[in-house]
């Protein structure tokens, strides 16, 4: 049986953020909504009929996604500690090229992000990670879409040192779950080559965010 768009945890998520922030919804029409195969609301577009606090009306347009989590995976080569990035590449909707981006997913009805957040990397890349191994970057999430979204972004790192043969064993490799439309290849590159290949605000700042955080100065000065 199909979830029905206000019985979903992404509808009440967001719905319950409007209304602690003083917005007076008087209507929601659903317009689109694509469910998983378990018939689990994975996105939808609606149009939204709302007044702020100050007696205005909300932009009206919102495409409903929920919680998601994006990871880096920096691996260190054991002889030289030189550092590489674990990328996927796909191609994508906002305008059909070729990106690379670190791997992402929806956390839909789930409360754990770390543990979704390992999980679509071994999706996404092949690589086992376990949640502990993940260090979370932001406590509160990101909005990257602010205008036009309720999508609310977790981001985490992780390091791995390896041997570089071990390292070079999962660039290239196919990956992605066909039922979601993923057709992702990885890319494995040097972290200032792979930077300079991602082109969404997401993963740039994750890059800048993770170098602060691990005191890299050196590579933040190249970037």
């Amino acid at each position: 049986m199909s979830e029905k768009l206000t019985d979903s945890h992404k509808y009440n998520l967001w719905t319950n953020k409007l209304q602690s922030n003083g917005l007076e919804i008087h209507h929601i029409d659903e317009l689109y909504s694509r469910r998983n195969g378990k018939g689990e609301i994975l996105f939808s577009l609606l149009l939204t009929d709302a007044t702020t606090p100050e007696g205005n009306k909300i932009p009206p347009i919102c495409f409903l996604k929920g919680e998601v989590v994006s990871v880096l995976i920096c691996f260190i080569d054991a002889k030289t500690k030189e550092k590489y990035l674990l990328l996927v590449q796909q191609r994508r909707i906002c305008d059909g090229s070729m990106t690379y981006e670190h791997p992402a997913g929806m956390l839909d009805s789930e409360s754990d992000a770390a543990a979704v957040a390992a999980r679509e990397v071994f999706e996404e890349t092949g690589i086992t990670v376990q949640k502990e191994q993940l260090v979370q970057v932001n406590k509160e999430p990101f909005y990257p879409s602010t205008g036009t979204s309720d999508e609310a972004m977790y981001m985490f790192y992780c390091e791995l040192e390896l041997s570089a043969e071990a390292i070079h064993s999962y660039d290239n490799q196919t990956q992605g779950l066909i039922s979601d439309h993923e057709y992702i290849k990885t890319q494995v590159v040097p972290f200032v080559e792979g930077h300079r290949l991602i082109n969404n605000v997401n993963g740039v700042l994750l890059d800048y965010l993770y170098l602060k955080d691990v005191k890299d100065w050196e590579l933040l000065k190249q970037l």
